[in-house]
């Protein structure tokens, strides 16, 4: 993948916009989080109830900056142990440094550093984290396939990056920081 594709959907992202990209194990759909219009749009494109939350995903932990500061170093390790990889971790946010439209009715945010190398190419041309959700319509199989991305949302997203789909068989792990409880 040449560099161009990175700027042009950095500029998508910073425009609002909505762009699909493999990850791990599933096409996900992603925005810049703190776009208000953005993260609504994927949620009407999902069918998602915004209280049940959003993913965000990360090049590196030093991409959460602020979230991560109020961790204790045994919680540090643990994310660190885990990451880059398939382990979304559900990180309280006291200070509410996420947007309600990424949290949901949660007091934690979900957020995860991915090991596909162009996830991470994505969020470094970026900047920062971007919202990573499966683009599949809630409660519908994930999506496998950039030939059914354009089936199902045409021109209802604005790019779709090109690239294969990682190793996983299985979209990423859900743990909760605290109780170390799995989710999903």
């Amino acid at each position: 993948m040449t560099k161009p594709i990175y700027k042009q959907a950095q500029t998508v992202l910073e425009q609002g916009g909505i762009i699909a990209y493999p990850t791990e194990a599933v096409w996900g759909l992603g925005c810049d989080p703190y776009n208000q219009k953005a993260v609504l749009k994927i949620l009407d494109l999902k069918q998602r109830p915004i209280e049940k939350g959003l993913i965000l995903v990360a090049a590196n932990r030093q991409q959460f900056t602020g979230l991560c500061d109020s961790l204790e170093s045994a919680q540090i390790d643990k994310l660190d142990e885990s990451w880059p990889g398939p382990t979304t971790w559900l990180i309280p946010d006291p200070a509410r440094l996420i947007p309600d439209w990424i949290r949901g009715e949660h007091e934690t945010v979900a957020v995860r550093v991915s090991a596909h190398p162009l996830v991470k190419a994505l969020c470094q041309a970026f900047g920062g984290p971007i919202v990573s959700t499966s683009a599949n319509a809630a409660g519908e199989p994930e999506i496998r396939s950039s030939l059914i991305i354009e089936q199902q949302f045409g021109d209802r997203i604005d790019l779709i990056m090109d690239g294969e789909l990682g190793s996983s068989s299985e979209p990423s792990q859900i743990r909760d920081l605290i109780s170390n409880r799995v989710i999903r």
